[in-house]
């Protein structure tokens, strides 16, 4: 599974936390690792349903200096532990529906929403989430409202919404989202990725100056 730039950026937006972190669909373990960096103190488990995705996310983490706070269970999230609760949960789930299937089942699994929807998604949140813990997750721009409305049905409200795009001249591709269960006035801000003449943006090169060699 390719390391996305989207991805990355969302890795180094989501908020802090120094304690239990869940991460839903975690693939090659680039979340949790970008998420141990910055939170020395975090204890992770990673649910990740695709077997060779799981072992190369465990060989990712025990490779790095925080395999020791982070575990890798290859397991459908649906059925994992369902009593344990979290002050973080994050995920950038599969989210394509409807859209072109791969002939590649490990592909569906993890790029379309097959093996978990999105409402399957907030109902396993609010399972797992404690009362004062926060849910991110990185979404397409087009289906961010929709999750918004859903997800507050199941009384998850919206804290803080940031929405990317490619370059000045292109449209919103991506929606990084972050809900609590407490009601507060959300706050809402945008980031592009590359200026117009081809450059990682200011606001990009600082929200990865501590990840990417290169910046």
């Amino acid at each position: 599974m390719k390391v996305c730039t989207d991805a990355c950026l969302f890795g180094a937006l989501i908020p802090n936390c120094e304690g239990k972190v869940l991460d839903i669909g975690t693939g090659t373990g680039l979340l949790p690792l970008m998420f141990a960096q910055k939170n020395t103190e975090a204890i992770i488990d990673c649910v990740e349903i695709d077997e060779a995705a799981a072992e190369q996310a465990s060989q990712n983490i025990s490779a790095s200096p925080c395999a020791n706070r982070i575990n890798v269970f290859n397991t459908d999230v649906k059925q994992f532990n369902q009593g344990k609760q979290y002050q973080a949960i994050i995920s950038n789930p599969p989210f394509f529906k409807n859209d072109l299937i791969s002939p590649h089942k490990g592909k569906n699994k993890a790029k379309h929403d097959s093996s978990l929807t999105l409402s399957q998604l907030i109902k396993i949140v609010n399972q797992h989430l404690t009362q004062e813990g926060f849910f991110a997750v990185l979404l397409p721009y087009h289906r961010v409202e929709a999750f918004i409305s859903e997800a507050e049905k199941a009384e998850l409200y919206l804290n803080k919404q940031i929405l990317v795009k490619q370059t000045p001249k292109h449209p919103f591709f991506r929606g990084i989202i972050i809900f609590k269960k407490i009601k507060a006035k959300p706050s809402c801000q945008e980031i592009t990725i590359k200026e117009a003449d081809g450059n990682y943006s200011t606001t990009f090169i600082e929200a990865l100056k501590d990840y990417y060699l290169y910046l």
